[in-house]
């Protein structure tokens, strides 16, 4: 970063890259989920109306992929808990992913802006509960009765990612802003960085290779994550002690 500076709030975005290194497919590239699938078949509403049995066998094998034994939380999901702890001042984690990897690994102020995995959403009483096992076309919602509403709690192509306002808020303020394993090619998590350039926070992009948004970060390293992002955030936090 330069010259040591005295920092007093942090926002983190992770994307899928971060997640990749734990074994989790992302969407795009070889073996990218969207090979099988076209997204208007499996991530939107109009595809869950016309074929929920698709939509929920996709996001059940998801799931018991996420629950797998040897899926686990990597050096970066750990760092990124481990300076939370050891930051004083305001730290947010922002991630576009639906795992849990990141509460796995201790991390606590995580906002998931697309939804998370393990949790169903009931779409005529809303009541959002968490789920390990598989979502059938004709369950039964625990709280309303009604037969077939259960959706994986998710953020769907044409829907509005949650918690926007809280996260501009925290762009607009934070000193730091990183943004860890992800393409720039999803908006609106793609324009964070412009919001944190115009409030003058200094924005940081680490990840495998340059992104779509890259000539708008102040610094840029690119290597594994889970190799860079503890390096990174040991110096942080030794010019913020």
């Amino acid at each position: 970063m330069g010259k040591a500076r005295s920092l007093e709030s942090v926002v983190v975005l992770t994307g899928a890259g971060i997640s990749a290194e734990s074994g989790l497919p992302t969407f795009s590239g070889d073996g990218g989920l969207w090979e099988k699938y076209r997204v208007e078949d499996v991530a939107s509403p109009r595809a869950f109306a016309r074929d929920p049995l698709l939509v929920q066998r996709f996001y059940n094998t998801r799931r018991r992929r996420l629950l797998a034994s040897d899926v686990r939380p990597n050096p970066a999901h750990i760092a990124l808990a481990d300076f939370e702890q050891r930051f004083d001042g305001d730290f947010i984690l922002v991630t576009q992913n639906i795992d849990h990897l990141h509460e796995q690994a201790g991390s606590a102020e995580v906002v998931h802006m697309h939804g998370e995995l393990l949790k169903k959403r009931c779409q005529n009483c809303g009541r959002i509960s968490e789920v390990k096992r598989d979502i059938s076309i004709d369950q039964v919602c625990d709280c309303c009765g009604e037969r077939g509403t259960l959706r994986p709690h998710v953020v769907w192509f044409g829907e509005m990612p949650l918690e926007m306002d809280r996260i501009h808020q925290a762009l607009r303020k934070c000193d730091v802003f990183l943004s860890v394993g992800t393409s720039g090619n999803v908006y609106p998590a793609a324009g964070f960085v412009e919001i944190v350039n115009a409030s003058g926070g200094h924005s940081v992009e680490i990840n495998l290779q340059p992104s779509a948004v890259q000539s708008s970060f102040s610094q840029k390293l690119y290597g594994p994550a889970g190799e860079t992002l503890p390096q990174f955030l040991q110096q942080l936090h030794v010019s913020t002690a």
